[in-house]
C-alpha cells in the first residue's frame, strides 16, 4: 500500500507532468486560456480517478460545474494530446451512448518515474 508521502509525490508529479505536457507542447489551435483549463482539468480528473469515479462527460460536468461545451472543448484537447483515451459506452439508462475517458498508460508511467526520481 502506498504511503501518504508517496501519494503526495504522485500528485505533485502529475501536476508537473500536466504543466510540461501542455505548456511545453502547445497545439496549433488552442489558446493560452485553453491550456490553463487543461492543466486544471487533468488535476480534477486525477482526483476523480483516485476516488474511482467514472470519467464520463456527465460526471465531469457535475463535478466541475462547467458547461457541457466547456468540458467537451477541454477534454477534446486532452484526447488529442494522448493524455486521455475516449471510449463510447452505454449511458446510465443503458440505452444511448456516453463518452467515457481514462488516462493513457503513459501518463501513469510518467508520473511513477517522476515520483521515484523525486523520492530518491
Amino acid at each position: 500500500m502506498a504511503s501518504k508521502l508517496s501519494d503526495r509525490w504522485q500528485t505533485q508529479a502529475l501536476s508537473v507532468f500536466a504543466v510540461r505536457e501542455i505548456l511545453d507542447k502547445p497545439l496549433e489551435d488552442e489558446s493560452a486560456q485553453s491550456r490553463i483549463k487543461q492543466i486544471g482539468m487533468i488535476n480534477i480528473l486525477y482526483m476523480m480517478h483516485q476516488t474511482h469515479e467514472r470519467l464520463t462527460l456527465s460526471n465531469i460536468i457535475h463535478f466541475t460545474g462547467m458547461t457541457r461545451g466547456g468540458v467537451i472543448e477541454t477534454i477534446d484537447f486532452l484526447v488529442k494530446r494522448g493524455v486521455l483515451i475516449e471510449t463510447l459506452g452505454k449511458n446510465s439508462m443503458g440505452r444511448g451512448t456516453a463518452r467515457q475517458f481514462e488516462f493513457a498508460a503513459q501518463v501513469f508511467e510518467s508520473v511513477r518515474s517522476a515520483a521515484v526520481t523525486e523520492n530518491g
